[in-house]
């Protein structure tokens, strides 16, 4: 049998061989997109198409597609397939698509409305793409060898405008995800351009908000969203859009979330008018058709369609939230960066491929300005040329004697060598020679470019205007601004009525309509249970249930089903999912959270706790530290307004005593006040209600709170024994 420490080490050895490996390719190789804006399998499936002739050819099958982008995605035809359909027009996934599409691409709001297979469907590049492969033959970007290494793909592709910030992104990777919404094509380029002017630009004045292609309604909050630009994370809010039709008397819901889709929204509704949840519907149907998405519900007569839709917001995903997580590969290493860090990094990735292109072209035009110059030589004696080609017995002595000849090098030797003889006439050669002067100026001025950020920066400017004057669209989601927004508030859709909480000692609860009370108050109840605490309230109050384990649970009353005497009701362990040997030991209601809590301990001593401290903005269902859990409790109970009590302790002291003198605390677990003193070995033993005893009198025992008390009358003595045996 191996030992502990063996199996630990060799499972750790087994991470480190298998699993971090396996991570780190799912992190760098696949999940998160580049400072390009592409994810591995989108600049493999587009590169291909570029090679292909496919921006400016005829449309092809997809198939043929699929099968190419295999030699540098070998993640199988599926995968591939699924890539490209999100791309396309026809799927309308993106605000700027990357591929022209014919036939059924699927849609992207919709779960059933699935795409062909590649067989039947064709494609080509938009011209959009165009952008992303303008000057990648000038060495703008590193090349890498494919899976085989059979041929080369680009590192990254070389996008003139940041394409990471139009494209929306989601990726899940090991231990981290991606996750950056689209943004207006027009506001992005004009939000660099400022950048680019000045780094410490108001980014918020100029970018204002993510824009989906499925359009809708971003529920704006400006300081939510400066976090989120800030900070590279956080959340908005989205909704959909409708209209209502007056004369049909319905309301068509014609744009959803990007986050959600037409069956999941109409799935909701229809539990919930099932339920009796949404009870204004006569009749929901899916419309869409051609001319786009539409869900139409039909209303019944005078439903207040702004309440109605304020609730089909809140309880279904036509109001959903989209949650950013701006996290990006820049140098093979994820990083979550804000608004402004990508413009940085982007403006650093764009420099440089401008910077190499910039070589690339000094380069070339200067290999040509060097050729042009040996051959100025040849002007000076174009006879001499001729003659020492003329008179070389051996061809391979052609160039040396060239070089020799006229003082040049072997590259410039060489071009001369390969000039048709028709060609070697002065007029010719002058042609040539004359672009001598405008290869240096432009030499010059290319390197004056390469030394000057500044004009570096006024390319890109140029690129961006160019790319948003051609490209650019209006916004298609727009803006409203929280304040406006009208807050759902379930309780205005709740039926209001008195009704009456029950609980037995078996810990069974019952809600009962007091209509049906005066039909039949008759509990049905186990063997040897009895009802223990009954609470008149409504249907709209909160219900508190305050269990021996020091917690409150809260549930909203309508959130009950209603019940009769004749049944048994719910089992309050699994109704309010109690822990092992948890029992619940008091119960109230409340519609405003007045009043207070009474605790008596033990000790003698007594908490008043606001019933507010138990009020929770967050709606949270249960809540530890109900009440202290230092001292054994002897009595709470909920009071509306102050009262006599009478405290009793082991030795028969007794204290009549009001409760306004117990001083309020706001802290729930308070330990409270002393108000009545132990004597000897004494303790509290009981606190009964002044109209559940008949004193003699009762001023005899009445006194201030912290004292000891008064021993019981013999006479009382036995009217309260008598009182307790009927209790």
């Amino acid at each position: 049998m191996l030992q502990g420490n063996v199996n630990q080490n060799n499972i750790i050895d087994t991470l480190k061989v298998n699993y971090m490996p396996y991570s780190m390719s799912v992190i760098v190789s696949r999940a998160l997109p580049e400072i390009d804006g592409f994810k591995p399998s989108h600049r493999k499936l587009l590169y291909t198409m570029f090679k292909m002739g496919l921006i400016k050819g005829a449309k092809t099958k997809s198939a043929n597609i699929v099968g190419q982008t295999m030699r540098l995605n070998p993640h199988g035809d599926g995968a591939i397939y699924e890539t490209m359909v999100r791309l396309t027009r026809g799927n309308e996934a993106l605000l700027h698509p990357f591929v022209d599409s014919k036939g059924n691409f699927g849609k992207r709001y919709s779960r059933d409305m699935t795409y062909a297979a590649h067989r039947y469907t064709e494609a080509k590049l938009e011209k959009l793409t165009e952008e992303f492969f303008n000057d990648i033959h000038k060495n703008t970007v590193d090349f890498i060898a494919n899976y085989d290494n059979t041929t080369k793909e680009p590192r990254l592709l070389p996008t003139s405008y940041p394409n990471i910030l139009t494209t929306p992104n989601l990726g899940i990777a090991v231990g981290m995800a991606s996750n950056i919404p689209s943004f207006n094509l027009k506001e992005i380029c004009q939000t660099t351009i400022e950048y680019l002017k000045d780094e410490n630009v108001n980014i918020e004045e100029h970018l204002l908000a993510p824009d989906f292609p499925s359009g809708g309604e971003i529920v704006y909050a400006k300081e939510k969203m400066k976090e989120i630009y800030d900070k590279g994370r956080g959340s908005f809010k989205v909704r959909g859009k409708y209209r209502y039709d007056e004369k049909n008397n319905c309301i068509d819901i014609y744009e959803i979330p990007y986050t959600t889709t037409v069956e999941a929204i109409m799935e909701k509704m229809i539990e919930f008018i099932k339920s009796g949840k949404i009870k204004e519907i006569s009749d929901l149907r899916d419309e869409t058709d051609k001319n786009g998405l539409k869900i139409t519900l039909d209303l019944k007569r005078g439903v207040d369609q702004e309440k109605l839709m304020t609730k089909i917001f809140r309880l279904t995903a036509l109001e959903d939230s989209f949650s950013c997580n701006f996290n990006v590969l820049i140098d093979s290493a994820p990083r979550v960066l804000g608004v402004r860090e990508i413009l940085r990094e982007w403006t650093n990735f764009r420099m440089d491929c401008i910077r190499r292109k910039l070589r690339y072209d000094i380069n070339d035009k200067t290999k040509e300005l060097h050729l042009l110059m040996g051959m100025e030589k040849i002007l000076l004696d174009i006879d001499k040329a001729v003659k020492i080609v003329k008179d070389t017995k051996v061809d391979r002595q052609v160039v040396p004697n060239l070089m020799e000849g006229f003082t040049i090098d072997q590259v410039q030797a060489d071009f001369i060598a390969e000039i048709k003889l028709r060609n070697f006439n002065q007029e010719y050669i002058l042609k040539k020679t004359k672009d001598i002067k405008r290869l240096e100026k432009e030499i010059q001025s290319l390197e004056n470019t390469l030394n000057s950020e500044k004009k570096m920066k006024r390319l890109i400017s140029k690129d961006l205007e160019r790319v948003m004057d051609q490209y650019g669209q209006e916004r298609r989601t727009t803006l409203i601004h929280h304040e406006k927004v009208r807050e759902f508030k379930e309780e205005i859709f709740v039926s209001e009525y008195n009704v009456k909480f029950f609980i037995t000692r078996d810990q069974y609860f019952k809600k009962i309509p007091l209509t049906s009370l005066r039909v039949s108050n008759d509990h049905k109840l186990k063997d040897y249970d009895e009802v223990v605490q009954e609470v008149e309230g409504s249907n709209k109050e909160d219900l508190l249930f305050f269990s021996n384990q020091h917690r409150v649970y809260k549930v909203k009353a309508y959130e009950l089903e209603d019940a009769k005497a004749s049944v048994l009701g719910d089992y309050l362990p699994n109704l309010l999912g109690l822990e092992e040997g948890e029992e619940i030991i008091y119960m109230t209601s409340t519609m405003d959270y007045s009043g207070w809590m009474l605790f008596f301990y033990k000790t003698g001593k007594a908490a008043r706790i606001p019933l507010s401290s138990y009020e929770t903005k967050t709606n949270r269902k249960k809540l530890a530290k109900a009440y202290n859990e230092e001292f054994p409790l002897v009595h709470l109970e909920f009071i509306k307004e102050d009262k006599e009590l009478v405290a009793i302790s082991s030795i028969e002291k007794v204290l009549i005593f009001n409760t306004k003198k117990i001083s309020e605390k706001n802290t729930r677990h308070s330990r409270g006040l002393q108000v009545l003193k132990p004597k000897k070995d004494s303790f509290l033993k009981e606190i009964k209600q002044l109209e559940e005893v008949d004193f003699e009198n009762p001023d005899y025992y009445r006194g201030s709170i912290a004292t000891i008390g008064t021993y019981l009358k013999k006479t009382d003595r036995k009217d309260l024994g008598e009182q307790l045996q009927l209790l």
